[in-house]
This record gives C-alpha cells, structure tokens and sequence, in this order.
C-alpha cells in the first residue's frame, strides 16, 4: 500500500510540474539566499557547510557568490589533528525552465559554473607541523553544477544541486526575496 501511494504521488507530481502552458522564467531582478550541506565531499573527509547567494540578472542568468566550510581529523590516542577548508568564489547560473519547458513557478532548474578560492589549514596537538605531511594546498578552484529549487511557499523553498567543486550533493533550505 506505502508502494502504491509513493508512487501515485510521484506520477502526481511530476505530471504536475511538465503539464501546465510554458511560461517565461523571471529571473531577473530575483534574490536567493542558499543554506546547505554537502554530501560526498572531494576532500579527504567532512561535511561541507555552505551558503550561497544569487542575483538574477535578465535573460534567465544570475550572479552571484558562495562560501563554504568542512573540517577533517581524528583523536586517535590523545593525538589530535584536523584540516579546515574554506571555500569562497564567485557563481554565474542559467535558469532553464523556459528552455526545458517547465511551466511550474515553484520549479526552478538550473545548471552553472563556480570560480573561488580553496584555504586549507592544518593543526594537530603536538605543536609540530611540517608541509610534507600537508597533502592539501591552498588553490584556486573551478566548479560545475546542476541544480533544482523547489519553493514551498512564496519565500522558502528547498534545493539540491549535484556538480563537481566542494561536494557532489548539496541539500539544503533556500529563501527568495
């Protein structure tokens, strides 16, 4: 029975999203304020802790910026050190609604490029540190993503984007004004 209804609300929704007339995306003038976690870190280990922020511009492209943050380590008898990862750049994002001909306005499918900055640092309890243990390096980074908002309301909304740069999936809560 759980079977039948999953897959009733899923028929329901996706019917939902691509049946309705194709109307022209608004990006322009729109604000996105992103909070998220990744999962599948490209580093050694961690959590990536993110926010990202986007402006749309016309034409169904928006600019905007992101920071990120993931810390690794171990306590491995009284022995204690971490790596922190700083992420911060700048993102630039096409709305594809109009082009995939998504009409739901709670919808928006997006794909785009990041560019930044990667800081790594390492501290650990024996007051010793040497590079040649430091596999990480400070870096710029270039990134990819693909994503989706899905807006609950008029202001809050969900998202998931999948793409190469501090994780594979990110998750997370979105607002819009």
């Amino acid at each position: 029975m759980k079977t039948r209804f999953f897959y009733l609300t899923l028929f329901l929704l996706v019917a939902g999203i691509f049946t309705s007339k194709v109307q022209a995306q608004e990006v322009a003038g729109t604000k996105y304020l992103n909070a998220g976690v990744g999962i599948g870190s490209f580093n050694a280990g961690g959590i990536p802790l993110g926010v990202s922020f986007e402006y749309g511009l016309k034409n169904n492209i928006s600019v905007g910026a992101f920071f990120d943050y993931a810390r690794y380590g171990e306590n491995y008898a009284g022995y204690k050190w971490h790596y922190t990862f700083l992420y911060f750049g700048g993102r630039a994002s096409y709305h594809a609604n109009e082009l995939f001909g998504i009409s739901n306005e709670k919808l928006d499918v997006y794909g785009g490029l990041s560019l930044g900055f990667r800081s790594v640092s390492y501290k650990d309890n024996s007051g010793y540190y040497n590079d040649y243990y430091n596999p990480y390096t400070n870096s710029l980074i270039l990134g990819l993503h693909a994503g989706a908002r899905y807006m609950l309301s008029e202001k809050v909304g969900g998202f998931a984007e999948v793409g190469y740069g501090v994780a594979a999936l990110r998750l997370g809560v979105t607002a819009k004004f």
